[in-house]
């Protein structure tokens, strides 16, 4: 409870991580509010059924609340009017203002407990960040909406929060850069995906970094850093250590 944990991907699709968290959460009673920027809701769909969950049947029940970045901001593109008393979370889109305070209303009436609620945990889920630069949102404004979800979902409500933001070291995007590095420092697990450096690999499809930040909860810690590798399957991802895999054995 009340965890901040970071999906980072470079070179390569971290994607499968948010397929993971998703369905884990929803298998594990949380309520989950899942703020889906990249994907429209069939997609996600379809890999939780391959995974055992329907995302369909969580929506009916009330455990799941998905927010669909794309139909969101087609909407308010091309001018379809908004229910009345019901602002757009990406209301920021139509210029009417410039923070997400929207995005984040939306997130906390989402995950607060109602009368006769007896889910296990709220959990926020977002996939992923990048998108709300690329749709213009400034970075302080994504950095203070995530500082107000962690105080709200972590420390108010003890729920957990994952988030998916890509990164590349070489790229000349200072403004996704800055996000990145803002997100490490506070988060409590680091889960970073990066592509092989030698290329593609049928048995290899990447490595994973897990990043345990004890100098977070204790100062003086040193941080606890594991490298695998995986190969994603049909259902499941595989992982192995280095040079432990089909490819090389």
């Amino acid at each position: 409870q009340g965890r901040f944990t970071l999906l980072r991907d470079t070179r390569t699709d971290g994607s499968f991580l948010v397929h993971h968290f998703l369905s884990f959460y929803l298998r594990a009673g949380c309520k989950v509010c899942f703020v889906a920027l990249l994907q429209s809701f069939s997609h996600y769909s379809i890999v939780a059924q391959k995974l055992g969950v329907s995302l369909a049947a969580a929506k009916e029940r009330g455990q799941l609340v998905f927010l669909e970045g794309l139909k969101s901001c087609l909407d308010l593109l091309f001018g379809e009017e908004e229910q009345p008393g019901q602002p757009s979370p990406l209301g920021f889109l139509s210029g009417s203002s410039s923070d997400l305070r929207a995005l984040f209303d939306f997130v906390r009436l989402s995950l607060t407990p109602a009368d006769g609620d007896s889910w296990k945990g709220p959990v926020l889920l977002v996939d992923d960040l990048s998108v709300l630069l690329s749709l213009g949102a400034s970075p302080v404004a994504v950095l203070d909406f995530i500082h107000y979800c962690r105080v709200s979902v972590c420390y108010q409500l003890k729920g957990n929060i994952v988030v998916l933001v890509h990164s590349n070291e070489d790229s000349e995007d200072e403004e996704n850069e800055l996000i990145v590095n803002s997100l490490c420092h506070h988060s409590n697990l680091i889960l970073w995906a990066e592509g092989l450096a030698t290329g593609f690999c049928k048995d290899v499809h990447g490595q994973i970094k897990i990043i345990k930040r004890l100098s977070l909860q204790q100062a003086g810690e040193q941080d606890v850093v594991q490298i695998y590798q995986y190969k994603i399957q049909d259902r499941n991802v595989a992982f192995f250590a280095r040079g432990l895999s089909a490819a090389v054995l």
